[in-house]
Order: C-alpha cells, then structure tokens, then sequence
C-alpha cells in the first residue's frame, strides 16, 4: 500500500512545551486514518502539523520531516499556499465565509489564480454534487453561508476544499458540533469521499474511530503509544495504555 504522508521524528513545541514527541507514522493514501487519545494528548496539534498550520500560532516551532510525495513540506522555500491547497483542512466547527454559497464554492479558485466563469461554474456543480449539496441549493447559490444547517455548513466546507482538488483532507473532530443523524450523514460522506482522497480524522468519539477508519493511532502526553490497523487497536491492542484507553479505564 502506498502512503499518503511519512512523518519522521516529529516534534512540536509551544514555547518550552514539548506537544509532541518525535512522531514515526506511515499514513497510507486513499483510507481513513483516525486518531484517537485523551484531552490535550497532542493529537490535533499532530494534525495541523501535516499542513504547517501551527505555524499561525505564536511561538511554535516544529522539528523533524513529513514528506509528502517525497517532498519535505518543512523544507525552505515552501509555498504554503500550495501545501494548504494540496493538505485541506475542516474543522471541529463550520467555517463557511459569510458570503453566498456560490463565492464560498469558488473562492479558492479566486486565491489560487483567476478561471473563467464557465470553469467556476463546473467546479461548483461538481464540487456540491461531491458532498451531496447541489440537488439542495442548486437555487439558492445566492443565499449566505451563514444561514445553511450546521450539516449543510459543514457539507459546504468539504465542498469548498474539494474545489481546489486537494490530496489529502484533515478533519479535526468534524462531527463534533452535529447531532447524530447529521453525525451518520458525514460519515457516509467520508467513506464515499476515500475513493479519492486519502482522510485523516480527530476523534473523541471511539464509536467513529471503529466504524469509519481502516487505521488508528493512540496518542498520550505528545507519544504515539500504538498505530495499527483499527480492528487490531480495539481487539487487540498491543499496548496495556491503549487498552486501558479503549475499554474506558482511562481518560
């Protein structure tokens, strides 16, 4: 299996604070890759590293490799732009600009370089038919953003990513803020979305990491304990932290 992302000796620090302690991880392509742990165990700040974007907080500072298609992302000389449009990220909560759905679909393509009104318009079809939103507000491309349900807020983010064709897509706790039935909806989603792109989620939620992900990682105080294939992480995990973790003894 090829990977997506070979992270080596990652580690990130808030200012003397070591989040993260020299990261090893193969993420293969093209599958979800869930991780999991307690509050605070450096599992997001892992995520944003895939992207460079801790790089927006102050006094961060990140050692170590992720090579993507063989290429460093933190080697100098970087486009960061490029890397984001590459390594698109969705939040724990929807993010949509506060403009029309329309100027929120195509508002990448602005970014990255102008492209014909035509061209824009068969990104948009294609990206909301992608997350299942065009049959919905195929009619209401004027409408704001901001007035969608939180589901369809966060459909419209994906949407808005998968726009720029990205390769690989971060979700960081994406169903956090959505109730069940919605919760169900993303998740189906995601499972259509990994036959073309390669996934890797933030879970609190055990149940998601078990029904959605081919991988999983379990971090704890800025270590990687254990990554394995899922049904061996909650069947047989290697390591008694990770069990304890699992069967809710910890955390």
């Amino acid at each position: 299996m090829k990977n997506a992302l070979e992270i080596r000796d990652l580690s990130v620090f808030y200012g003397d604070f070591r989040a993260l302690n020299s990261i090893n991880l193969d993420i293969p392509e093209k599958t979800i890759t869930a991780l999991i742990g307690p509050s605070g165990c450096g599992k997001s700040t892992f995520l944003r590293a895939l992207n460079r974007m801790n790089d927006l907080i102050d006094g961060c500072r990140t050692e170590g490799t992720v090579l993507l298609d063989g290429r460093d992302i933190y080697a100098k000389g970087t486009d960061l732009l490029q890397l984001r449009k590459m390594v698109g990220m969705v939040f724990q909560r929807p993010n949509p600009f506060p403009l029309s759905v329309f100027d929120n679909i195509v508002y990448g393509l602005k970014v990255h370089g102008s492209s014909p009104k035509k061209a824009m318009e068969e990104v948009l079809i294609r990206s909301l038919e992608s997350v299942h939103l065009w049959s919905e507000l195929k009619n209401k491309l004027d409408m704001n953003a901001l007035e969608l349900s939180g589901e369809q807020q966060q459909r419209l983010c994906i949407a808005r990513m998968l726009a720029v064709e990205p390769e690989i897509i971060l979700m960081d706790e994406p169903c956090s803020a959505l109730d069940p039935v919605a919760t169900g909806n993303i998740e189906d989603l995601m499972h259509e979305l990994k036959k073309n792109y390669t996934i890797v989620i933030v879970t609190h939620n055990m149940q998601q990491a078990a029904r959605i992900s081919a991988f999983t990682g379990y971090f704890l105080l800025g270590d990687l304990i254990e990554f394995d294939r899922t049904d061996v992480i909650f069947t047989n995990p290697s390591d008694s932290r990770t069990e304890d973790y699992i069967t809710g003894r910890f955390g």
